[in-house]
């Protein structure tokens, strides 16, 4: 049976809701981390699903939703931060009419330092316990060096007319709490701060403040999505801004910030996943056009089929735009553009040596392709293979095919990921005993499924429950799943 899990489209998210009539309550949690004169501080965004919790009937004849809210931040088990208090909806006329969300954002000021960040959300109208959401924050501040603060996503913002806390630069902000844009989203607007960046260059030396949108899987620039302006040094360098993804495809991305000096070297970057849904967006195959191929690797390539191969071969580390030629373009496309393709694909990620690029990624599509290729898909369809060309050979690979309880199953740890993930894992497992396919379950990576429930998927051989809280299972005999998670090897 096929399943479906929750894409991990956000920073944090809670038990999903499955429908309007939803018991479980869903609720969205970004953040950012910004300085100040008076110290270090951190914003946190909420979103609630409307349509996941219970309205209850005022005096005024109105309804309202409320959520318990609890946050938590702490070193070693000593607490130096918490606020505890209640959410409310807007009130509605109509119980039916829950289709919106609702948000909350608040401040904390707290030191330089890691964190310990915990939040309990809980609907104050329903008996259901209390959910817990753990997650480790840093904070780092340097007082000598450039730095962004967070980046902060913004649905709308208006001139203040008077300055409130939560006011930045003159502006009150509307904060856009998810990182992903569905279809109906047009543009990205964000806001984050440059700090010290006259004790790099010196108060009078202009710099180059630029920001763009980057492929997640390639780290590959998007010319198209890129923008830099000079600035003066200041003591805050605010940037409040946006860029047009009206036409940008379905796909993993990094928004990235850069100061660079006017030697052109970079002083101070920051980056922030987040992920676009636009299946109408069009691909323009003029571009191609203008990549020159004259005695490059790709002209000597003439069989169209062996061409074709190769171009879906590179699906798995594509970035939006290049997943989307090879969906909807590549079974029409002409040799020539073929070619075009494959060499400006190659030389996007290595200008100098584009078929010694190729070349090496053409290795490790074959060591997929004898590793994890089954009867029914190559080896760069598979999860496991896409997971290896994405991010190369994990550190650790624990295995199990005879765990009287679970399904056969893989856990993969990577010491780093794109480096700047640390221990990340990845865990596989193969429902389906005939072709021996290892279907992603879950990962701790971002971009990548993350699935609670994945120890009691992974028992549904001889388990099953419809309580979807539920996260974890008894160890049965002979269970290693646990201790490959926590200690692979």
């Amino acid at each position: 049976m096929k399943k479906l899990f929750p894409l991990v489209l956000f920073v944090f998210f809670l038990v999903p809701s499955s429908g309007i009539q939803a018991r479980n309550l869903w609720a969205f949690l970004t953040y950012a981390t910004f300085n100040s004169p008076e110290g270090s501080y951190i914003e946190t965004y909420l979103s609630v699903a409307a349509n996941s919790v219970k309205f209850v009937k005022k005096d005024n004849g109105k309804y309202q939703a409320t959520i318990n809210i609890l946050m938590t931040f702490k070193q070693e088990n000593d607490i130096k931060a918490f606020k505890k208090y209640e959410l409310n909806s807007s009130e509605i006329d109509d119980t039916l009419n829950t289709n919106f969300q609702f948000i909350d954002q608040q401040r904390f000021a707290i030191p330089n330092g890691t964190y310990d960040f915990e939040i309990q959300l809980a609907d104050k109208n329903k008996t259901a316990p209390a959910v817990p959401y753990n997650q480790t924050i840093a904070i780092d501040f340097p007082a000598d060096k450039p730095s962004f603060s967070g980046i902060e996503l913004v649905k709308s913002y208006t001139k203040a007319p008077v300055a409130t806390e939560l006011t930045k630069s003159g502006y009150d902000l509307v904060p856009f709490s998810f990182t992903f844009y569905p279809e109906n989203e047009s543009k990205m607007i964000f806001y984050s701060e440059l700090y010290n960046i006259g004790k790099s260059i010196g108060q009078d030396q202009k710099f180059l403040l630029a920001y763009f949108i980057e492929s997640f899987e390639s780290n590959v620039k998007l010319h198209a999505y890129s923008k830099v302006k000079k600035e003066t040094p200041k003591e805050v360098n605010a940037l409040l801004t946006e860029i047009s993804i009206a036409n940008l495809p379905s796909g993993n991305y990094n928004l990235v910030l850069e100061a660079r000096n006017q030697q052109n070297e970079v002083v101070a970057t920051k980056k922030m996943f987040f992920q676009r849904m636009n299946p109408a967006a069009q691909i323009n195959l003029s571009d191609l056009g203008a990549t020159e191929i004259a005695n490059t690797f790709a002209e000597k390539i003439t069989n169209a089929d062996t061409l074709r191969e190769y171009i879906n071969s590179t699906y798995p580390v594509a970035n939006g735009l290049e997943k989307a030629f090879i969906r909807e373009s590549l079974k029409k496309a002409d040799l020539k553009t073929m070619q075009q393709f494959l060499y400006g694909f190659w030389l996007n990620r290595d200008e100098r040596n584009p078929e010694l690029a190729w070349n090496f990624y053409k290795e490790q599509v074959y060591k997929v392709q004898v590793n994890f290729g089954t009867p029914v898909k190559k080896g760069y369809q598979t999860d496991r293979g896409r997971v290896y060309l994405q991010y190369g050979p994990p550190n650790t690979r624990s295995a199990q095919n005879m765990e009287p309880s679970n399904y056969p199953y893989e856990i993969w740890q990577y010491y780093t990921l794109n480096n700047n993930q640390r221990n990340k894992k990845f865990v596989f497992y193969s429902p389906d005993m005939v072709t021996s396919d290892f279907i992603l379950l879950h990962s701790d990576a971002t971009g990548e499924i993350m699935n609670p429930r994945w120890k009691i998927d992974l028992r549904n051989r001889i388990y099953e429950t419809r309580d979807l809280q539920e996260t974890q299972v008894i160890n049965a005999w002979g269970d290693m799943q646990t201790d490959y998670w926590e200690l692979p090897n």
